[in-house]
């Protein structure tokens, strides 16, 4: 999951869930947290659309986070949200889980999860 998509569920902003990670380091083993290199930036810019590197987009190269980093980075947040929503994130990787098991696992599935789990957050939080 891209830390912009965790930081949603989360409800904090992305650069509030990059910073605890990097203070919290020693928490995020390669298999918890991977970043995503230039070519593979360069593949999500094109297949999701998302803001070019030079045009008011990210100027890092995003992070992404492993079942277990999600859960982690709840963890290091110190937001309510967070830690109710851990929860939803375990359910939704263990749907992606079962997706890939059953059929090959398209963008469109994944940007279906990422909304249903930002719109149970939204219920849940109110």
């Amino acid at each position: 999951m891209l830390d912009s998509d965790l930081a949603s569920v989360y409800g904090v902003p992305t650069h509030r869930l990059n910073e605890a990670v990097k203070r919290n380091a020693a928490r995020f083993p390669e298999d918890f947290l991977i970043t995503l290199e230039k070519h593979e930036v360069t593949n999500l810019i094109s297949q999701f659309a998302i803001s070019s590197l030079g045009h008011g987009g990210r100027r890092k190269t995003p992070n992404a986070f492993t079942e277990h980093g999600a859960i982690m980075a709840a963890s290091v947040l110190n937001n309510p949200r967070a830690v109710q929503m851990s929860v939803y994130v375990v359910r939704a990787f263990v749907k992606m889980r079962e997706s890939l098991r059953i059929s090959s696992f398209t963008a469109q599935e994944r940007e279906d999860i990422v909304n249903e789990l930002l719109k149970i957050a939204d219920e849940a939080y109110r």
